[in-house]
């Protein structure tokens, strides 16, 4: 299984546009972020089935997506 996968993908969409329109709030992005990958571990579902690497790389895209998802926010009101 490869660390970035089509769910990486769907991470970064979901937490650029969470940041962008929704929080800027970091420990309640953390919060839900990592409860999350700690659900996945018990949930019976195929897609829920990840290596720990794979884990940590869904956390840094997950962070690397909030980051630009409030920095564009930040730099669309400095207009």
């Amino acid at each position: 299984m490869a660390l970035v996968n089509l769910y990486s993908l769907g991470h970064f969409a979901l937490w650029s546009v969470v940041g962008r329109f929704i929080s800027t709030n970091w420990y309640l992005f953390f919060a839900v972020s990592l409860g999350w990958e700690i659900l996945e571990l018990y949930l019976p579902y195929d897609f829920a089935i990840e290596t720990i690497d794979n884990k940590i790389a869904d956390v840094v895209v997950n962070t690397l997506a909030f980051w630009l998802g409030t920095r564009i926010r930040h730099e669309s009101l400095d207009f």
